[in-house]
């Protein structure tokens, strides 16, 4: 199978903006920044002054997913901050924000498996390809290393399977491409497991427990699998409705998710979202309940409508009529679960972004035959 993921943008709800006062030999910035050091570094060669003279206060994010750890929209503040003496804002409008980000990467990835006589899966491979952003931030880290932010999701392949090889083409497209909630998981998750879905039915198995045999090895990947499916019922939905799953390990963190959907007039119109986690020991649940709430609604806007297209070297969505969010009565019910553990803690900002899509699409799959191999559900028709 052959799978292809587009370029997204993030999105924030806040633009691009920086705060900037500059004086003979002093900067001081307030900027909604990822990366405090780079800030001060960028701020510094903008101002002509070393970096020890720049002090950067860091505001509340509205909004971050990796765009934040960019800086593009900092020196033009300093600048003008310098060139009229007197302190500046300056704020990015929503079309200079979607048409100049640092998209996430596009990918063409292939995925190939085989049986054995017993019908036993024997065999996995899947080859990546897309371009590297690590390789335009830190240079250093992939000059004799594969990008380890390009094979994540993949390259843990957790599958008790003989044969496995995973690989990496990186290829270029020219324009930036930057870091976005849950980097390349949400890619290669979404190739891995919808390809696993794929498997399930060559083998004429139900997909849950076709996964759970396979996992006789990884107790945490099997205990948050078991806990979704027993959550949700899975396979066994109510009437009109139709159940898809993934799984995955991220962040040092387990999880297991299913989607329940229904189609009306051919859309397609997600109900209700089960997510088990173990993620370590907890500190305050709440926290980890709405982290994933909100990677869920992220992740299910970019499933349903996220593509970002050129045209003539521009970029075609400029706002929010153009490149869909998820509105308010469209969110679907999400129920978060997670399980006791003394591990040690793991990520949760991010992994539950990357397992909403190919629950989606295997479900949606189970609601109409069809399989879904790129994204967004919209260039099908189903969104």
């Amino acid at each position: 199978a052959e799978y292809e993921l587009p370029l997204l943008a993030h999105a924030t709800l806040e633009p691009q903006n920086c705060t900037a006062r500059v004086t003979a030999d002093a900067c001081e910035i307030w900027a909604p920044t990822q990366v405090q050091l780079i800030a001060q570094a960028t701020a510094a060669k903008a101002a002509g002054i070393d970096s020890s003279r720049v002090q950067v206060h860091t505001t509340f994010l509205g909004g971050g997913f990796g765009r934040r750890l960019e800086v593009d929209y900092i020196p033009a503040a300093v600048e003008a901050a310098k060139a009229v003496g007197k302190p500046v804002k300056l704020l990015w409008t929503r079309e200079d924000d979607m048409t100049h980000d640092a998209y996430r990467p596009p990918a063409f990835d292939q995925a190939s498996a085989a049986f054995d006589a017993q019908g036993k899966l024997s065999a996995w491979k899947l080859h990546l390809t897309g371009p590297s952003i690590t390789a335009r931030m830190f240079p250093g880290v992939v000059e004799k290393a594969i990008d380890p932010f390009a094979i994540e999701a993949a390259a843990n392949y957790p599958y008790d399977v003989p044969n496995v090889l995973v690989d990496y083409t990186r290829h270029e497209v020219g324009i930036d491409v930057g870091y976005w909630r849950s980097v390349s998981h949400a890619l290669n998750c979404f190739v891995a497991e919808s390809f696993m879905d794929e498997l399930a039915a060559a083998a004429g198995k139900d997909p849950g427990q076709f996964r759970l045999e396979l996992l006789a090895k990884q107790p945490r990947h099997r205990a948050v699998l078991d806990t979704v499916m027993r959550d949700a019922h899975f396979g066994r939905p109510p009437a009109g409705r139709f159940q898809g799953l993934a799984v995955m390990e991220g962040y040092g963190t387990y999880m297991a998710m299913v989607a329940e959907v229904a189609m009306e007039g051919g859309k397609v119109r997600v109900h209700h979202v089960w997510c088990a986690l173990d993620c370590g020991q907890v500190v305050n649940p709440s926290i980890v309940t709405a982290q994933v709430e909100s990677s869920v609604i992220f992740g299910l806007s970019a499933a349903l409508w996220g593509d970002i297209t050129l045209r003539n070297g521009r970029v075609q969505q400029q706002n929010f009529h153009q490149y869909r969010l998820l509105r308010l009565q469209e969110i679907p019910h999400i129920d978060v679960d997670i399980l006791d553990s003394g591990e040690a803690p793991g990520g949760i900002g991010e992994p539950a972004t990357a397992l909403i899509a190919p629950a989606l699409c295997n479900a949606v799959y189970a609601a109409t035959k069809k399989r879904i191999r790129s994204l967004p559900l919209a260039r099908h028709g189903y969104a």
